[in-house]
């Protein structure tokens, strides 16, 4: 992996808790299915990645400009920005 050291929207980053921490906000809604879990570091909406049918994560980051997202996946710890398409 290759890690963005000074990525600039890593101000972006607040202490958040996971709004929906049983699953994806818009697919306990709707009732859909999701792959694996991502948290926005900015306001604490969960949301499915990118390999699920609703790509909710990488929605939400785009529409309210909420760059960086935390894997929610047991055993990972790492940070993606949506803006920079890198670790963080």
């Amino acid at each position: 992996m290759t890690f963005a050291h000074a990525d600039p929207h890593v101000i972006a980053i607040r202490a958040v808790a996971p709004r929906t921490p049983q699953g994806c906000e818009e697919c306990l809604r709707l009732g859909t299915p999701w792959v694996h879990l991502r948290l926005c570091l900015s306001c604490g909406h969960v949301g499915c990645c990118d390999s699920s049918p609703g790509k909710h994560a990488s929605a939400h980051a785009h529409a309210l400009g909420h760059p960086i997202v935390q894997s929610m996946e047991p055993g990972e710890d790492w940070r993606w920005c949506y803006v920079d398409q890198n670790f963080v």
